[in-house]
């Protein structure tokens, strides 16, 4: 059986935790590296997680529902 993929706050948690590890500048070259290019890879699936919930939601709002309000939504997100 495949390995489940992680969720999107699982993952956008590590790349905060890996940010603030690049960020703090006292790693080895090749770790640095390697968390870059960790980064990176989530970086794109959590991008690529954002793309298909706001497909979905698109979706259903095709289907007869009232989109967002843009203004309400982000005031909601960065609460």
């Amino acid at each position: 059986m495949a390995a489940k993929k992680k969720n999107f706050e699982t993952q956008l948690k590590r790349l905060q935790t890996i940010v603030e590890s690049l960020e703090n500048g006292e790693l080895a070259l090749e770790k640095s590296v390697a968390l870059y290019k960790e980064g990176m890879t989530l970086s794109k699936e959590c991008r690529t997680q954002l793309e298909n919930a706001r497909n979905e939601i698109r979706l259903f709002t095709e289907e007869g529902e009232a989109p967002f309000d843009e203004e309400t939504t982000s005031a909601i997100i960065t609460d």
